[in-house]
């Protein structure tokens, strides 16, 4: 079973890229619990909507730029795409980790970096994810998308329970900086790779009407226009834990950022254990696609009535595990059915919907848990979340002329097979 959940590994480009990947992944989580605590505790009196505003203004740029930056990953060496991307945000951390350092931090200071680090992820996300079928086999790429997200949470583990140490020891700014400085652990693995190794996907042609093509590829496959529908509604109103897991550490249970960072630990464990099992599937199924987005919604809604910090770190486990089992099936699916030369801009499309709400949902759930409560807050996001999903089931059900009854296709989907 080792084997098939680490075959990807085979391959020496991947393993450069996994091991650098890594190193980043924890900079980048120790930067967004730093940022988050920056906002919420230093720059503002637990400002939630000023904590979501940061939140969303990084993610904008995704909303704005995603289909022509996906167009950009289709058209260009995505390899040298993302020397550009990642030096730029590494640059961008650093720049934020000095402000803070030098106590010249502004609330505005960080809206401006937020929105520049989000510019250059838009253009990252999409050629990092095609990237990966560029460097393993097409055999290989289901455990490859699994891998990446297992390396994300892996990473998660460790990333914001560090960064609850270094803030509590010397601030916020020391975190930043070491984000910065562990983007040069991604440059290292893209120089190393060996050319001959990577199958370079067919180019996009140069001309007029190369993002309208994608975006016409994708309102032709109904499937994935169910999927992104499902994509928005559950990365719009469901997927702010950067923002609710502050809101619930600092104002319903009175942590600081040490015991903060441990619940991102503690919610990492349930999507490690989500992208691990997922190693193991050898194609992507609807049953994880609609079962996970089922699922999410009733784990977020248990975890907004959990009336101690240790049962709401214990539901976060769930929350995690469900949440990674949705996403991995939904990256999965559009990474192996769309064809090359069309994938990154699905992809990039696809990005914008899931991560292009935050903008929209983030301040949205800050302005709800300011007026009404962070438990209400994430209670609403988990019942858009149920909705969705069971609109989901029941329209694939209309639609496949080969689905069973209904409530034996609710028994399937929440079975493993």
């Amino acid at each position: 079973m080792a084997s098939k959940t680490f075959k990807a590994l085979e391959i020496p480009n991947y393993r450069y890229w996994v091991l650098g990947a890594l190193v980043s992944n924890i900079g980048t989580w120790m930067q967004r619990v730093a940022q988050d605590w920056l906002v919420l505790t230093e720059l503002t009196h637990h400002d939630g909507t000023a904590t979501g505003i940061t939140t969303g203004l990084q993610f904008l740029p995704v909303l704005l730029l995603g289909p022509y930056a996906g167009l950009i990953a289709d058209r260009y060496d995505k390899r040298k795409v993302l020397l550009i991307t990642q030096s730029f945000m590494g640059l961008c951390a650093l720049v934020l980790g000095g402000l803070v350092v030098a106590g010249e931090a502004r609330l505005w200071h960080v809206y401006v970096l937020a929105t520049l680090l989000g510019i250059g992820s838009a253009f990252d996300a999409p050629a990092r994810q095609a990237f990966v079928s560029e460097i393993v086999p097409s055999s290989h790429l289901s455990n490859a998308v699994a891998l990446n997200s297992a390396n994300f949470n892996l990473a998660r583990l460790a990333g914001p329970a560090i960064a609850g140490v270094v803030i509590a020891l010397v601030g916020t700014g020391p975190a930043f900086l070491i984000n910065g400085l562990s983007f040069l652990a991604v440059l290292g693995s893209l120089t190393l790779m060996k050319d001959s190794a990577i199958s370079h996907a067919p180019r996009a042609q140069r001309g007029r009407g190369q993002v309208r093509a994608g975006i016409a590829y994708l309102t032709s496959r109904r499937d994935l226009l169910l999927l992104f529908a499902m994509a928005f509604v559950i990365g719009t109103f469901g997927l702010n834990f950067q923002l609710t897991n502050a809101m619930m550490a600092a104002e319903e249970f009175g942590l600081g950022a040490s015991e903060y960072g441990f619940l991102g630990t503690v919610m990492a464990v349930g999507t490690f254990a989500g992208a691990m099992w997922a190693a193991r599937r050898s194609r992507p199924r609807w049953r994880y696609v609609i079962g996970g987005g089922i699922a999410f919604g009733l784990c977020a809604l248990l975890s907004a009535l959990m009336p101690t910090v240790w049962l709401f770190a214990l539901s976060l486990i769930g929350v995690g595990l469900s949440a990674l089992t949705f996403l991995n099936a939904c990256n999965t699916m559009v990474q192996t059915t769309v064809p090359g030369q069309y994938r990154a801009r699905v992809l990039a499309l696809y990005l914008m919907v899931v991560q292009g709400g935050t903008p929209l949902g983030a301040p949205l759930v800050g302005w709800m848990a300011e007026l009404m409560g962070v438990r209400a807050a994430v209670a609403i996001g988990a019942i858009a979340s149920l909705v969705v999903s069971t609109a989901a089931l029941v329209l694939w059900q209309k639609y496949r002329s080969d689905a069973p009854p209904l409530r034996a296709h609710f028994r399937e989907i929440f079975t493993r097979g």
